[in-house]
């Protein structure tokens, strides 16, 4: 049997298998699976700068975040079947990053390191943001750290990532109710650590 049977029969078993919500999503996640690297690296391209800023938050050592990102994204080259198209692309995917995170700090208890690091892994805020509004956002974040891990995970997903509560739900392995409580109390106690006011978006 010849590499283009091979090809044609890899790509029909990708086109039977569930696909994501996205026509994007979907037609990135039949290339993957029928082994185009192109779209993998398309993918790669796509989601590590967004990745990297939510490892980072999460592991607070900068020296982990390539590991943890490279490692979730080889999952995703390895484990395309396992998408079962239920939810969005995203939302899988950084699932399993939020899991990878998880792991590395289990495995790696060295002393943190100052996030203010990130900005050797993610962009610089763009020239036309407004200094109100960065500095708004630094004060969140500062309070945000006041906050148990997973009131902190909460509001991140839900104001940073823009995911909804199911798909939070998704991430974190938890009931969408257990979402619902920890956002509840996390702007609670981010109201008190604000002296009572919270930003508009909030």
């Amino acid at each position: 049997m010849g590499d283009q049977d091979l090809g044609d029969r890899s790509l029909e078993a990708a086109r039977r298998q569930p696909v994501a919500r996205n026509d994007n999503d979907a037609l990135l996640v039949e290339r993957i699976r029928a082994r185009d690297m192109v779209a993998f690296e398309e993918l790669y391209r796509g989601y590590y700068d967004r990745l990297a800023r939510f490892v980072l938050k999460r592991v607070h050592r900068p020296h982990l975040v390539e590991e943890v990102v490279n490692d979730t994204l080889m999952v995703v080259w390895d484990h395309t079947d396992s998408f079962k198209g239920d939810s969005r692309l995203s939302t899988w995917i950084f699932g399993i990053a939020y899991r990878k995170s998880m792991k590395a700090l289990r495995n790696h208890q060295d002393p943190m390191e100052d996030e203010n690091a990130e900005s050797h892994v993610s962009p610089e805020l763009s020239p036309e943001d407004n200094l109100g509004r960065r500095r708004n956002r630094e004060l969140l974040l500062e309070a945000m750290e006041g906050l148990s891990v997973e009131h902190r995970e909460v509001l991140e997903l839900t104001y940073f990532q823009e995911f909804g509560y199911q798909e939070i739900a998704d991430i974190m392995s938890c009931p969408v109710g257990t979402v619902k409580t920890r956002m509840f109390h996390a702007r609670r106690q981010l109201r008190r650590l604000l002296d009572g006011t919270l930003p508009d978006w909030i």
